[in-house]
């Protein structure tokens, strides 16, 4: 059975993008997604709401998934960061 892939993307491109299963990319993208519909986190307080989130159903490294999926979503102008420190993740409003 051959798993569907997606090419993710960096916000940076002269960094390697990743080949990640299609399915725990739309696992991943949605959890950020619904986590950031009403906050404004840090990318500690993502990543451990992230994690509480999905631990129980998730197979595979949630933080390595989680990093690479918020890196594509910024790529992609879906989320965006702060410029001041500690820097924080919300939803790209256009």
């Amino acid at each position: 059975m051959k798993v569907e892939q997606i090419q993710t993307l960096h916000p940076h491109t002269d960094k390697t993008n990743k080949r990640i299963s299609l399915k725990k990319y739309n696992i991943i993208r949605g959890n950020i997604l619904k986590i950031l519909e009403n906050a404004e986190l840090t990318h500690t307080e993502l990543m451990e709401q992230l994690y509480e989130r999905v631990k129980d159903t998730f197979e595979g490294g949630i933080q390595w998934y989680g990093e690479t999926v918020k890196l594509d979503l910024e790529a992609r102008k879906i989320i965006q960061r702060t410029a001041n420190k500690p820097e924080k993740y919300f939803l790209f409003k256009s």
